[in-house]
């Protein structure tokens, strides 16, 4: 048998109002009468029904997460952040997973609307801010995750992408390496085309004498089954000359490291390998792999933060651009190259 408020009051021996105030106000009631009302709603084990409150408030305490590839441990460790924010706040969290596939995540913003999220965090699965727009249009707030604001009237949380390309590369370029290889994912996914852009500025950077020559190979996805096709492909259509490869993120890093090792190129020995990301996967390799560090937990419980103090208190609060800087973790798979003796 349900239990209702009126049960709660019943047996507490006090009014319905009381109750409420109790469940939503308790500050507001004398710790005695407070006491007494939480007792008894434990004791008839009573059920907020959220349903209801939500008809009443017009929003749910809940926050719609949408991300690109849930199968990517970077999203898994931003998700965690987010969770634990909202929790904290005593919101939940519904987690959306687009597979970078635009039609898919209109389909889960307009299924998050009609459930009356509270707001909603997302890392777009491409560079337009139409759907982001159509959002603020039905006053939702949003918060962009992983990605920059820019031209939206919203709060983002992001990381310097350009300056993570530009250390990848810097990296590689202080050992000695002058023939470069970057394996990107999809250039219209903008992390992809912000790191490229630091890559490029920082060889630009090196022009002269002793400059590098950085050449581009594009995987279909951000995934470890398309970095090892990518970089078999590359490796089937010319001789390799390159002697570092730097990838645009971690999983890509860990596909091509199996394929080198699948054609008999050694990795540091032949071949200086750069991911971006830091997975935990990335420390564990078989061959420890150098990353660029994201804080990616940090991205996570900033997002939520954001959009939490919008949903709580939408008429003062004011839009925030944060902006986390990454950092180089070096491991076993780059080292020095020698230089040929003049």
């Amino acid at each position: 048998m349900t239990v209702s408020m009126k049960d709660v009051a019943q047996a507490a021996g006090v009014s319905l109002g009381t109750v409420s105030n109790v469940l939503n106000r308790p500050e507001i009631v004398a710790e005695a009468t407070r006491s007494r009302v939480q007792k008894v709603i434990k004791e008839l084990g009573f059920v907020v029904n959220a349903s209801a409150q939500t008809l009443r408030a017009g929003r749910t305490k809940v926050l719609g997460l949408v991300v690109p590839d849930i199968g990517n441990p970077f999203f898994t460790e931003v998700a965690r952040g987010v969770d634990d924010a909202a929790f904290a706040d005593g919101y939940s969290v519904i987690l959306c997973n687009t597979d970078e596939d635009s039609a898919k995540e209109d389909r889960y913003l307009d299924l998050l609307v009609s459930q009356r999220v509270a707001g909603i965090l997302i890392t777009p699965a491409r560079e337009s801010h139409a759907a982001m727009s159509r959002l603020a249009d039905r006053q939702v707030a949003i918060t962009l995750l992983d990605r920059s604001s820019v031209g939206l009237d919203a709060c983002s949380v992001a990381v310097d992408d350009a300056a993570g390309g530009a250390m990848a590369f810097d990296h590689v370029y202080g050992l000695g390496h002058r023939d470069i290889l970057v394996l990107l994912g999809p250039e219209d996914i903008p992390q992809v085309a912000e790191r490229k852009r630091g890559i490029m500025e920082a060889c630009a950077a090196r022009s002269g004498e002793d400059a590098a020559t950085v050449r581009f190979v594009v995987a279909s996805h951000m995934s470890t089954a398309a970095g090892a096709s990518a970089m078999l492909d590359d490796l089937t259509v010319a001789p390799r000359t390159f002697t570092a490869l730097i990838c645009a993120n971690d999983l890509l890093a860990l596909g091509a490291m199996r394929s080198l090792r699948a054609k008999g190129i050694s990795v540091p020995k032949d071949v200086s390998v750069v991911g971006y990301d830091d997975i935990d996967f990335a420390a564990s390799a078989q061959i420890p792999l150098t990353s660029i560090r994201q804080p990616k937990y940090q991205l996570g419980y900033a997002a939520a933060e954001l959009l939490i103090a919008e949903c709580d208190d939408p008429t003062s609060h004011a839009h925030q651009r944060v902006m986390f800087q990454p950092q180089l973790i070096a491991r076993e798979s780059t080292k020095s190259v020698r230089k040929p003796k003049k």
